[in-house]
């Protein structure tokens, strides 16, 4: 995938944040209570992590143009998960203000970046600003998802799928090469392995499904040397830090 502009990236991070406070408007305290497909996360613990993840990527940034660095989430891996149980409880009001505060201090501060900074180190993935404004855009997509509030993985945009394509590779085990076939789409190949499996189906299905979610659109087909076999198992998430 080409790489996107800042600006672009700027966008779509501000449309994601809108889709997602937009739905988080209506929910109730028991619509936060309610279980997601996440296994033990109900929607409590989603919202506390976006919030998490969008004061994480904030920080970073404001931390790295004063020369400065920092764990990404404050407490590391176990700070994250305790803040995440600490929050996950919270009505629907509280997790409103406090999803509202972190995006907004996210987007200020990545807002404010000159192109230069943008290309500061963070430590995310060994990355710079830009990866972690990726992270965010990522992680505000999928999880609005994850909420099952009727923006599920059929309204990702192909842009999306195919950026999520690429960073997704890195699930794809060392001995399998997968021929992705999205209809009416150009074919892609992702990994080099020797055992060859096709994958064809809609775009937004094969990006769900490297993205570990369900598929919404239709049954994946999965083919090896010309016969029907089972979607292969993937590697796990590509990240050091974040979901």
């Amino acid at each position: 995938m080409t790489e996107i502009s800042t600006a672009q990236l700027m966008d779509r991070l501000g449309a994601a944040a809108d889709a997602l406070t937009g739905k988080l408007a209506l929910l109730s305290d028991a619509d936060v209570r309610a279980a997601t497909e996440l296994p033990g996360w109900t929607r409590g613990h989603v919202l506390a992590h976006v919030a998490n993840v969008a004061g994480a990527v904030a920080r970073q940034a404001e931390y790295t143009v004063r020369g400065e660095s920092i764990e990404f989430y404050d407490g590391g891996q176990g700070g994250r998960t305790q803040a995440i149980e600490m929050a996950a409880g919270h009505g629907a009001q509280e997790h409103r203000a406090a999803v509202d505060a972190a995006l907004a201090r996210a987007l200020t501060v990545l807002g404010g970046l000159s192109q230069e900074q943008w290309r500061l180190p963070i430590n995310y993935r060994n990355g710079v600003v830009y990866d972690g404004a990726l992270a965010l855009w990522r992680e505000l997509v999928i999880h609005l998802s994850d909420l099952d509030l009727g923006r599920g993985p059929e309204t990702w945009s192909q842009e999306f799928c195919l950026y999520l394509v690429d960073f997704l590779a890195a699930r794809v085990p060392a001995d399998t090469r997968l021929k992705l076939l999205p209809l009416a789409l150009a074919p892609m190949t992702v990994g080099d392995g020797d055992h060859a499996v096709s994958i064809s189906g809609m775009l937004t299905d094969i990006a769900a499904w490297l993205a570990g979610r369900t598929p919404t659109m239709g049954s994946l087909r999965a083919e090896a040397a010309a016969d029907s076999v089972d979607l292969p198992a993937l590697l796990p998430w590509p990240s050091a830090l974040a979901k």
